[in-house]
């Protein structure tokens, strides 16, 4: 008999205000499915993010069907798993865990998530030169899927230097040389009158850290500009973008379609991703300010 019951959760800090559990939970009533999205958050367990394979451990012994992970463990993960997907491996980070068989398989839906997202929202747009802001865990899969879609050449821009270049570096690695490069945020004066787009992939603009992340001067009609932060789905960067004459890309697509795909692995089934990103625009609208941005 085909399984219609499942038992997932996150694994992260500061968690609380996740739209992961209503995203996943929704789409299982529409399929008529029971699922069950529990959060394992760090800061309420009083655990340290190297504790995340013993939760691991504990979520597969207690009968879980999956894992997300979010911040600060999705590189940490990685070694209390038995496999990656080729995916999860080339990024070196993994946001969804799955057992099955006895075994923790981890997959990076990040990637495929904001692919999806952009292919939909800002189809046909230029894509010869675009600079990114962020090299965290986010900017990571995101800068992994603009060079999968076909950006000639990325430039991460990160206050953290040290930063920038590992990325920069692991993307060269992965899709050749002269396809990325890392500078500082004192070069964006320079870097964005040439470039096609830009990508947000900081916290900048989120409830918690209101503001602009670069001189609104900066930004000029030709330029597209996507953002990832989801929460608000209106975000002062996108606001000033538009304002500007710029197309843009809120962060809800990403949000909805990493779900979804997380969903996919979870249960086998096909999830409504149009219904996902309606639920996105309906819980981020109604819903206070959250600690994270992507899950």
């Amino acid at each position: 008999m085909p399984q219609d019951s499942y038992l997932v959760g996150l694994i992260g800090s500061g968690i609380g205000p996740s739209l992961s559990p209503a995203l996943h939970e929704r789409e299982a009533v529409r399929q008529g499915l029971r699922l069950v999205y529990r959060l394992l958050d760090l800061d309420v367990l009083g655990v340290p993010p190297s504790a995340v394979g013993r939760l691991v451990r504990a979520a597969r012994d207690t009968g879980y069907d999956g894992l997300n992970i979010t911040h600060p463990c999705k590189q940490l993960v990685i070694e209390h798993l038995d496999a990656l997907s080729p995916q999860a491996e080339a990024l070196g980070a993994v946001n969804t865990v799955v057992f099955r068989d006895g075994r923790a398989t981890g997959h990076n839906t990040d990637v495929t998530g904001f692919a999806t997202s952009f292919a939909r929202g800002l189809p046909d747009v230029p894509m010869e030169s675009v600079v990114q802001l962020g090299a965290g865990g986010a900017g990571a899969a995101v800068a992994h899927a603009l060079l999968t879609l076909g950006t000639g050449r990325l430039t991460v821009v990160d206050a953290l230097a040290d930063r920038a270049a590992d990325l920069a570096a692991a993307l060269e690695r992965h899709f050749g040389p002269g396809r990325a490069a890392a500078r500082v945020p004192a070069g964006l004066p320079a870097l964005l009158p040439p470039a096609d787009g830009l990508v947000h992939a900081t916290p900048t603009g989120m409830a918690a850290h209101p503001g602009l992340p670069l001189p609104a001067r900066l930004l000029r009609p030709r330029l597209w500009v996507a953002e990832v932060v989801y929460r608000p789905l209106e975000t002062e960067l996108l606001r000033t973008a538009r304002a500007s004459g710029c197309a843009t890309l809120d962060g809800g697509g990403m949000a909805a379609f990493q779900a979804a795909d997380a969903f996919r692995l979870f249960t086998g089934r096909e999830p409504g991703s149009a219904r996902m990103l309606a639920d996105i625009a309906e819980l981020a609208a109604g819903a206070p300010g959250a600690a994270g941005a992507w899950n």
